[in-house]
């Protein structure tokens, strides 16, 4: 790229509950141990939808804004101090939180190395855009010990096996659901239960899952009770890819008294009460770049590439939206409406 040819198209914020605006933005040039990402395929996420039309104080974003929070491509510049990594290679990467040139909703975005991973040959860019942000928001909850998570497996031993165990995941269908249900069985868990539409059964049960309760049957009330009919014993971790009070309620009452409930979302609801001292309940925050994270995220992004290469981890089945960056507007809508199921959205911003 020359000089003269230093900028991109980018979908940008630029106040808080405002449209997406398609703009040229400049692309930047990486740092010490970064590099610059030509982004083939970006992934679309719950979160996208909810940062543009709520803006939640939470996320203390700043304003103009890009979104997008996982995406793969193609090295384009190579920064100082990179070993690992050269011009061309396949990669993917989750984005950093409220800085917009690691951002995915545009055609070039930064990427520390630490925590970017090079896709396995037989994976495509959008397959690999799937991965990013969802797996690390299901794996966070689920392998790292506590604080951060139920503590399953924080060093990625595979000696480390539950099969004794039984585990719910609701939402099973979902994307941090499939990812939840796969990590569970490299867990070694022996009865995985997904909470999930029975058309995705045969689907799920390739993942891991050795029982799916059929949610259009179920309702979030009965759950409990359908739960202890196909293992009636206690069951001690429970993945909640579902971040409604409903569905976390209906977890937390199918959990033992000694259990860890696990909810993809940074705020579950508050317990308390005398049900609530032998439990646990954690939040999820999906992301390696928190100080409380990194330890983790450092290791996961050694271990990551080797499971998706070795089929350990399967990325989630793909839609492809069209229009390039213009078809994120379309797609979140589809998510928000809850029009999509069993299937990742991905975009490609070089078709803009």
């Amino acid at each position: 790229m020359s000089s003269v040819d230093r900028v991109q198209k980018a979908l940008v914020v630029d106040a808080p509950k405002t449209p997406f605006v398609l703009k040229t933005v400049p692309i930047p040039k990486p740092g010490p141990g970064e590099v610059l990402v030509k982004i083939i395929a970006s992934g679309l996420n719950p979160i996208d939808w909810i940062l543009q039309t709520r803006d939640p104080p939470v996320m203390n974003t700043t304003y103009p804004a890009i979104f997008g929070f996982e995406g793969a491509g193609d090295v384009e510049e190579v920064g100082e101090n990179v070993e690992n990594f050269s011009k061309g290679d396949r990669v993917f990467f989750r984005s950093k939180s409220n800085h917009n040139e690691y951002s995915g909703f545009q055609q070039y975005a930064l990427a520390p190395t630490e925590f970017l991973g090079k896709i396995p040959n037989d994976l495509s860019h959008a397959q690999a855009a799937s991965v990013s942000l969802t797996f690390t928001t299901a794996v966070y909850g689920l392998l790292p010990a506590d604080p951060i998570g139920a503590g399953l497996n924080p060093t990625f031993d595979d000696k480390v096996k539950f099969p004794g165990e039984a585990a719910l995941v609701v939402g099973g269908s979902s994307s941090v659901g499939q990812y939840a249900i796969q990590i569970l069985r490299y867990a070694g868990f022996g009865t995985i239960i997904a909470y999930a539409s029975s058309k995705h059964a045969g689907f799920l049960k390739s993942l891991g899952a050795t029982h799916v309760i059929d949610r259009t049957e179920v309702p979030f009330a009965d759950l409990p009770g359908a739960l202890h009919k196909i293992y009636p014993h206690p069951v001690k971790t429970i993945y909640s890819a579902i971040t409604s009070v409903e569905a976390q309620d209906a977890a937390y009452a199918s959990l033992s008294s000694d259990g860890k409930l696990i909810v993809a979302t940074i705020q579950p609801v508050p317990r308390d009460g005398p049900d609530a001292a032998g439990r646990k309940v954690y939040g999820v925050i999906g992301t390696p770049y928190t100080p409380v994270n990194r330890s983790f995220g450092l290791l996961l992004w050694k271990h990551l590439p080797k499971l998706l290469q070795q089929g350990v981890i399967q990325p989630n089945r793909i839609e492809e939206i069209p229009n390039g960056l213009l078809g994120v507007v379309d797609g979140l809508k589809k998510l928000e409406h809850g029009e999509v199921s069993g299937v990742k959205l991905v975009v490609f911003p070089q078709q803009s």
